[in-house]
Formats: structure tokens, sequence, C-alpha cells
């Protein structure tokens, strides 16, 4: 199953029956990998359109908002939508959080990263990059859900950038940068060095500006 998460613990019946293991097991009973990204796709583009259009300028995000968009994102489509994960995952070899260890992981991360963060008032780009960098970084270590962990991540990191001043970001740039550079922009993160991953968000925000303007 090219590209897609190795689970230690995942049964067969939690892919959906005729998919041979492409699809996981869903309310809509999809079972063509490129119908279910389409189904995400529009469903992302909905919740985030809706997100942008309510959301507030000195809102303090919380654990419980990030369950709750996953869920306005993906709860037509999986029964566990909005709920932390009960499997193990690993991509590329790394080992993502404990299952056993994310609600506690999601506690500190609201402490220590979505409290000092958001709202995200900075103004100068820098900091605003770097803040970006350590919540995207800390919420794809601990990769809470069993699916659209680094969607959710995006989408939180234009809301920030929003509270910020910033258009809405042009994640088009992280398509051209090597999966692999990502990825070790992550992993970095295990050391708290949030370096990497902010000279990604730097590129994306100087991306967006400069889309902004020529727009």
């Amino acid at each position: 199953m090219a590209d897609r998460y190795d689970t230690s613990e995942l049964t067969e019946d939690q892919f959906e029956p005729g998919s041979n293991g492409t699809v996981l097991k869903n309310l809509q009973g999809i079972t063509s990998f490129e119908k279910m990204e389409e189904a995400e796709t529009t469903a992302l583009w909905s919740v985030q359109k809706a997100l942008i259009g309510t959301f507030s300028q000195n809102r303090t995000f919380t654990a419980d908002d990030i369950c709750r968009v996953h869920h306005q994102w993906l709860g037509e489509i999986y029964p566990w939508a909005g709920r932390y994960r009960q499997v193990n995952i690993s991509k590329g070899g790394f080992d993502f959080a404990m299952a056993q260890a994310i609600p506690a992981m999601m506690e500190a991360f609201e402490r220590q990263q979505l409290k000092k963060y958001t709202p995200c008032l900075l103004t100068a780009s820098d900091e605003v990059a770097h803040a970006l960098a350590e919540v995207h970084v800390e919420l794809m270590l601990i990769h809470p859900f069993r699916e659209g962990n680094g969607r959710l991540g995006r989408l939180l990191a234009t809301v920030m950038a929003l509270q910020a001043g910033l258009p809405p970001l042009d994640f088009s740039y992280l398509a051209t940068v090597c999966r692999e550079k990502y990825f070790a922009a992550v992993r970095a993160g295990l050391d708290r060095n949030y370096r990497p991953m902010k000279e990604l968000f730097s590129a994306v925000i100087e991306k967006t500006l400069q889309s902004w303007e020529e727009g």
C-alpha cells in the first residue's frame, strides 16, 4: 500500500471491503483511493471556508477545538472523526506518539504551544514563521488522529496566519519540496529544533505574500 500509514495493531475490518487495503473503513462505502481523496478534499475546502469565515481574531485554540474541526471535516466520512486514534502508526520508519499517550500529549500541547502562540498576534514574519513551525511540528509528532493530521495542521497554520494579519497561506511551495526534507523538519522537533520547519514556513509566507501582491 504505497504512501499510506503502517499500523502496528490494525485489523482487516478497518479497511473498506473491496478496497484492497487502500481505503479505510468509512461511512460512505467508498472503495476507491482516488474517490476518497476527492471526498476528503471537498470536505476540507468546505470546513476551511466555514472556519475562516467564523474564526475569532483573538481566539486561543484548544485541543477540543482541534478535535471539533477534525470532526466537522471528516465526520460524514469516518465514524472515528474527531476522536484520538486508538492504534499506533508510523510512516517512513518513523513512529508517531503511542496511542495511549495522546490525550496527555495533547493537553501538554494545549498548555505549551496553543496557549503561547494563539491568538497569533505577532507582527514580524520571522516570529510568525517560528510560531507556525513550533505548533505544526508538535502537532505532527503527536499525530492525534488516524487520518488527516497534515492537512489539519496546515489548516490550523492558515488560521493562525490570519490572526497575524497574513492572507490565507499558499502551501504550493511545500509541494515542490522533497518530502524527506519536510519529514526531517518534523523529526528535528524531537530535539526541540524548529529551525528546519521555520525555514519551510518562512518560504510559505514569502510565497503567499508574493502571490497576494501579484493577484
